[in-house]
């Protein structure tokens, strides 16, 4: 029998929002994602490719609660790979995105940034490189 694990892939990530057309705005124009369609009319569902990863921005229906403020359980955040911090944080903050926590040193070889996406999402851009 095959490991599952190598039948694996990450086929995309779903969010929902109270206003979906404004979230993917602010994924293509803030973060450069890639707008691939959209679903429904009026639009119930934006489809981006942000960085080869494939975010289904869903309509929420009205009433839904938003989420529990972080820490909480569940997906804690999205974690974006980039070659240069220093220049990734300079271009957020030049576009006027909600910077939750500024560069931080995790540990040697590992320096990251957290911003405030719509809905509440936190992402995470990180910059790994050898310690040594």
């Amino acid at each position: 029998m095959t490991a599952l694990t190598t039948r694996l892939h990450c086929d995309h990530l779903h969010l929902r929002s109270r206003d979906a057309l404004a979230a993917g705005a602010f994924y293509v124009d803030k973060l450069g994602a890639r707008e691939v369609g959209r679903e429904g009319s009026p639009v119930s569902r934006v489809i981006l490719d942000l960085g080869g990863l494939t975010l289904f921005i869903e309509q929420a229906p009205e009433g839904l609660t938003p989420a529990a403020p972080a820490p909480h359980l569940g997906i804690e955040h999205i974690g974006l790979g980039v070659p240069d911090i220093d220049a990734t944080y300079a271009e957020l903050r030049r576009r006027g995105v909600t910077i939750v926590s500024g560069i931080t040193d995790v540990r040697p070889g590992l320096r990251v940034v957290f911003i405030e996406g719509p809905d509440a999402v936190r992402i995470e851009f990180l910059q790994r490189s050898d310690p040594n």
